[in-house]
């Protein structure tokens, strides 16, 4: 049996991806088989593409790590689901292709209700979303908080949990389009990425932000620490514009005894209680409409390459998507 996947045969632009039929990968135990309903689209597969380490992978490759569908066979081993079961993950490789093979233990159930593009759409950066603003640096009511990217796809859904726990949110964004959907996200001040030293100078008195939380890296890096108030927190957690450089330490001890970290998802939801937990969060909060989801785009399998360069662009806001 065969089924049409994504491939990255080489590394570089998106001109490197294609759609190809392949075979349906055997179940090997513990996993189960899942006929995609939509796949997410997240800088981690740009990564991939352009065999940028850690995400790196040997050549051809399927590209994706999240996605969300329904069961379709299980290993003989597995008791946690059935066929017939929707399920999501995050994490999970090889997800651009119509048929996923997912290790059980890496799936969380779609509540009954929920579509399973809603699921697709915030596995991976919803539950970033949240363990940056509850354990990573565990937001405070009043905590003056920095959120690169504001209008894309974690940017909006930390914005609104900050919020939630009483952050005050300073939200950059690089059009007056992307600041109102942050603005309708909870953010208190919004600013372009050259304003941002002005826009925390003014709200906090000159005092500095508690945390920034930056995806976009080389690019904001330096203004981000500079925002910072005495052992404020830097949270770098993308590279959207490229890695960080490497740099002295001794910058945080001039800054004021910054703190930096960088975080990543896995290290996270690394048992499957906490995964449960995240996920199961963030699926409540979405059907209890204090989370909104915003999906930017839909692109069939045959147009990926298309989708990853409108995301790496950032010429759209929410979540992109891949249907088959």
């Amino acid at each position: 049996m065969t089924m049409r996947a994504v491939l990255g045969t080489g590394y570089g632009g998106p001109e490197v991806l294609t759609v190809a039929e392949r075979e349906v990968p055997e179940l090997p135990p513990g996993h189960i088989l899942v006929r995609l309903a939509a796949a997410g689209v997240n800088y981690m597969d740009i990564y991939q593409r352009e065999g940028r380490p850690p995400y790196r992978a040997a050549l051809p490759y399927v590209p994706g790590g999240e996605g969300a569908g329904t069961v379709t066979a299980v290993a003989g081993d597995v008791t946690l689901f059935a066929a017939g079961d929707v399920v999501a993950w995050a994490g999970v490789g090889s997800s651009y292709a119509e048929q996923v093979v997912v290790p059980a233990d890496r799936a969380v159930p779609v509540p009954p209700g929920m579509e399973a593009e809603t699921a697709a759409a915030v596995m991976l950066q919803g539950m970033t979303a949240h363990y940056l603003a509850s354990s990573t640096y565990p937001v405070q009511p009043g905590d003056i908080a920095v959120v690169h990217a504001a209008a894309g796809g974690v940017g909006l859904l930390l914005t609104r949990l900050i919020a939630r726990r009483g952050g005050v949110v300073v939200a950059t964004t690089s059009t007056p389009e992307k600041a109102e959907l942050a603005r309708r996200a909870g953010a208190h001040r919004t600013a372009r990425y050259e304003e941002l030293g002005t826009a925390v100078a003014e709200l906090t008195g000159g005092a500095g932000a508690h945390v920034v939380y930056d995806s976009v890296g080389q690019a904001t890096f330096d203004a981000s620490l500079a925002a910072l108030r005495p052992r404020g927190t830097m949270v770098l957690y993308g590279a959207a514009s490229g890695p960080v450089p490497p740099f002295d330490p001794q910058r945080l001890n001039t800054g004021g005894s910054l703190y930096l970290t960088r975080p990543t998802l896995g290290h996270y939801i690394a048992s499957r209680d906490e995964l449960l937990w995240r996920s199961g969060e963030i699926f409540e909060l979405v059907a209890s409409g204090e989370l909104e989801v915003h999906i930017g785009g839909r692109y069939p399998l045959a147009d990926a390459a298309r989708a990853q360069a409108d995301l790496a662009s950032r010429r759209v806001t929410g979540k992109l998507l891949l249907v088959p």
